[in-house]
């Protein structure tokens, strides 16, 4: 059974757009979305639209658990030289979302699980049980298995860090599925993972990058022109400092 594993769309409906044709193409017989379907991208509630009209299985990342649990925000981005990001996600990136998604979008959102398994997969977020840990693609295998062997699969996938890789550790494979928006590995393609029996394939597809700009760049977002420059360079670039 060949199954996609699509991850951290971030509102980016026109990347969204171009994996789905790139999905077809392969012949995938399934597709699982691996969370942050929220924040970052022009279009939240045609993303959510539109991997619903797919009817694709999946789980809830981060910037969708934050629309229901802003606390987790100001637990994560505890550091000083973060508290102007938190700040900014608090007052504006959800109060925007919530009004761009509606009451029935959310509570779509809010019923998605944190696993989902099939077989010897299994897909989550981040941890298996917490959509904030960072798993880093240069993590020992000694972290990797302590993080991911508890879902006892042959095949682990996950998204969150945005750096897509593969590793095989003592009895399984781990594998980070890349994101369809804003890459940090320096590939600005929006990326996914396709699983064939006991072979994973990192699938980049081209989109375009300037018309998603555009549509972001004519919203009142405050982290419009740090994302812009992340989804052109496929680098994280941070938000400035205060008054720099």
């Amino acid at each position: 059974m060949r199954i996609a594993v699509v991850s951290d769309i971030h509102a980016n409906l026109t990347a969204l757009d171009a994996v789905i044709a790139d999905v077809r193409k392969t012949g995938a017989d399934l597709v699982v979305s691996g969370g942050d379907l929220m924040s970052g991208g022009p279009r939240p509630a045609e993303v959510i639209d539109r991997v619903r009209e797919m009817n694709w299985p999946g789980v809830y990342g981060n910037t969708d658990e934050m629309l229901w649990m802003p606390h987790r925000v100001s637990e994560t981005l505890q550091a000083p030289q973060l508290h102007r990001i938190r700040d900014l996600v608090l007052t504006h990136t959800i109060p925007a979302t919530l009004d761009a998604i509606g009451d029935e979008r959310l509570a779509w959102l809010r019923a998605l699980p944190r696993r989902w398994s099939d077989g010897d997969l299994s897909v989550v977020h981040a941890g298996p049980d917490d959509v904030w840990q960072i798993t880093p693609a240069n993590a020992s295998d000694e972290e990797l298995e302590r993080v991911y062997a508890a879902l006892r699969s042959k095949r682990v996938l996950y998204g969150h860090i945005h750096y897509p890789y593969i590793r095989r550790v003592s009895t399984f494979m781990v594998a980070n599925s890349g994101a369809v928006s804003l890459s940090f590995d320096g590939d600005a393609r929006a990326c996914y993972a396709l699983v064939d029996d006991d072979r994973i394939e990192i699938r980049r597809v081209e989109y375009d990058v300037e018309q998603e700009i555009r549509l972001l760049l004519g919203t009142d977002d405050p982290f419009a022109e740090t994302t812009a420059e992340t989804l052109r360079t496929g680098r994280y670039v941070p938000l400035p400092a205060a008054g720099s």
